[in-house]
């Protein structure tokens, strides 16, 4: 099932210890761990920069592969490699995990998931494990979460996420206009729910969130290896709402769960604008005239959650993520702001109570789901030191928000070209920028306190909405629907330095031929790495934005890349796997960087 590649390099296959445990201590030390990476965003602030300075800008054209894993399993790969003590852990697609020798490349154990069921609500991506007390954590594609041992990776306990995770609709390309050629397409994937997101421990507990609530049709293009063709809404058709919930550590008991909609706050203030000030086109009478019929919309309201949170251990808060409403962009039957959807959201992480929220979107039309992963600083802004908390916008902003109350207090100078934005769909279909892809779509920026820049990958793919009404028959209702179809022409990526001590001013940014995808690692050594769907991984000057450095993978960098040190020698590693809704090239491996003897 799997192949270690031998390079014409002096590798080590000598005996790893396998890692030690990681306790509470640890994880909340992360941030001064030079040598490890112990969770998602490598601390509990997601900031995702490396101390390490042996690469650095002066030598990183001499980086050269070190060892590369295969793991045999061609699929979108997607997931952040955790390293402890000398051992790599790996969620593979499909939610196989692989325990490797971080210093050779040689597999320690493996772990075959087996699935409940066939179906995939949202494809086989995982983007990584949880590491502490002794046991790895993984979020499955069938809707659970499971507990392996860390020294052998067997399982130590499993638990549901759901009762059903494929009960409710049918998705059927047939429900469309017959004149309308996206009946034509293929639907992929299904209705249901899964697990994607890699999970975060804190305290004694896992914390982790469902997707696949955004209710969809998702439409394979008509030509091979392109991206996902269409995305379809259909009023009035939704699944459930989405939620984070908290399990205990050591058994799996469900300890809190916060949903992500509300029963009493779902219609909101019915807001004309966005908090920060831009226009919504929203039919506010209408939706306040129908609301009684729809009272019940937030039961089956959306809001999947795509990002692992960031935890601030001092105030007890952990910060969420939530994705778009449901049905997806037709709005017709969920009136009102349709809280808490397309929200940053802070928790008390002891119970799971609501501390504050910030809605970037009211009333989503355009799938701008909060996918990026919040990132927490300090930084001073009016001359007052803020605790603060950066998240990456679908919308092409950076939102810069006290994390204490959840006040906006500002958002950067936009990261990708904006047009058309917050209009309603047509009839004829109007073409906006960023559209569904973003914007910062799920890759996870990277923050550097030496220079308060925040490094953001992003991408530049237009996207035409438009909605569409079927008359009524004798047999059959109404229906109207909202598909939105990603727009032939140039697309590209941005990747982007935006100054947190000037109010969001971009100090650089970089444009890349392919979107970007996947996330973004800052060192010490003044490098900033990230990798493109083409399969080029490449470093950056972090003050400038010159590209220093280039390698070709093979198949598609879309994960997050990282930075971890054994025996005085530092270390980049990547998983190379791409990512077939954007139709970049799938692979299979985790490739391992470093300087030459």
């Amino acid at each position: 099932m799997h192949r270690l590649v031998a390079l014409t390099l002096a590798l080590s296959f000598g005996g790893t210890a396998l890692a030690a445990d990681v306790d509470d201590a640890r994880l909340k030390s992360a941030d001064a761990d030079r040598g490890n990476w112990l969770s998602y965003g490598r601390d509990y602030g997601n900031q995702r920069f490396s101390p390490l300075t042996q690469i650095s800008k002066a030598n990183v054209k001499r980086l050269v592969p070190r060892w590369i894993y295969q793991s045999g399993v061609n699929g979108t790969f997607q997931a952040t490699p955790i390293v402890a003590d000398g051992v790599m852990y790996v969620s593979l697609p499909f939610d196989h995990v692989v325990a490797i020798d971080a210093k050779s490349g040689r597999e320690l154990w493996r772990y075959q998931h087996r699935r409940r069921t066939e179906k995939m609500c949202c494809g086989p991506a995982n983007r990584g494990v949880a590491l502490a007390y002794g046991k790895v954590f993984i979020g499955t594609v069938d809707a659970r979460l499971v507990a392996l041992d860390a020294k052998s990776g067997k399982i130590v306990w499993d638990a549901p996420l759901v009762d059903d995770p494929f009960g409710g609709t049918t998705e059927r390309a047939d429900q469309l206009a017959a004149d309308d050629p996206l009946r034509k397409q293929k639907v992929s994937g299904s209705t249901g729910v899964g697990a994607n997101m890699a999970p975060i421990v804190y305290d004694g507990k896992v914390v982790i969130g469902i997707t696949g609530v955004g209710y969809g049709l998702h439409l394979d293009s008509d030509r091979p290896d392109a991206p996902l063709g269409a995305v379809v809404g259909i009023a009035g058709q939704s699944q459930r709402a989405g939620f984070y919930a908290a399990f205990d550590a050591a058994t799996g008991k469900r300890v809190w769960q916060f949903d992500s909609t509300s029963p009493t706050a779902w219609e909101g203030q019915f807001r004309t604008h966005t908090p920060d000030g831009e226009p919504l086109q929203r039919d506010i009478a209408r939706e306040k005239a129908t609301f009684a019929q729809h009272v019940d919309a937030w039961k089956r309201g959306g809001g999947s959650a795509w990002t692992t949170p960031a935890v601030d251990a001092e105030r007890g808060l952990i910060f969420l993520g939530i994705g778009n409403p449901s049905p997806q962009m037709d709005d017709v039957t969920r009136p009102g702001d349709n809280l808490f959807t397309v929200s940053l959201v802070a928790l008390d992480v002891a119970t799971g109570k609501l501390r504050w929220y910030y809605q970037q979107v009211p009333h989503d039309m355009w799938g701008y789901d909060v996918a990026s992963p919040p990132v927490l600083f300090d930084t001073v802004i009016d001359g007052e030191r803020v605790p603060a908390i950066g998240q990456a916008g679908k919308t092409g902003w950076f939102y810069v928000l006290d994390r204490r109350d959840g006040r906006l207090r500002y958002k950067s100078e936009a990261f990708v070209p904006q047009s058309n934005m917050f209009q309603r769909p047509t009839p004829e279909g109007i073409v906006i920028s960023p559209g569904v892809g973003g914007g910062a779509n799920w890759s996870p920026v990277s923050f550097d306190a030496r220079s308060g820049l925040a490094y953001v990958a992003a991408l530049h793919m237009p996207t035409r909405y438009r909605v569409s009404e079927i008359a009524a028959t004798a047999d059959k209702p109404a229906v109207r629907y909202t598909a939105l179809e990603f727009v032939d022409g140039p697309k590209w990526g941005t990747l982007t330095a935006i100054d947190t001590t000037a109010r969001g001013r971009i100090r650089w940014q970089v444009r890349t031929p392919e979107p970007l995808l996947g996330g973004v690692l800052a060192t010490a050594g003044d490098l900033v790495f990230t990798g493109e769907g083409n399969g080029n991984l490449s470093a950056f000057d972090s003050a400038t934005g010159e590209r220093l450095w280039q390698f070709n993978c093979g198949a598609g960098v879309n994960a997050p890349p990282v930075s971890f040190e054994i025996d005085g020698r530092q270390y980049i590693a990547v998983a190379a796997g791409g990512n077939s809704l954007f139709g970049f090239r799938q692979g299979e491996s985790v490739m391992v960087f470093a300087l030459p003897d």
